[in-house]
């Protein structure tokens, strides 16, 4: 069982860069990073509410549960 991250397949969606979305979420790139390649241990609902709001998105479209 894992979670999957699709913050990237969104961000190019919406053809945001990085930088732009962790300056208008208000956290570092490095973190961002770490969200996006799925290494992060948890997220704030305060994070992922900036996230969804700035990519005009549902949760459930950031992130995926994979049953296997």
């Amino acid at each position: 069982m894992e979670i999957i991250v699709n913050l990237d397949v969104m961000m190019a969606k919406r053809k945001i860069s990085s930088n732009e979305l962790a300056e208008r979420v208000g956290i570092t790139a490095a973190n961002l990073s770490i969200l996006k390649t799925g290494k992060a241990r948890a997220i704030r609902f305060s994070t992922l509410m900036a996230l969804c709001h700035e990519l005009n998105c549902q949760p459930g479209d950031l992130l995926e549960f994979r049953d296997e």
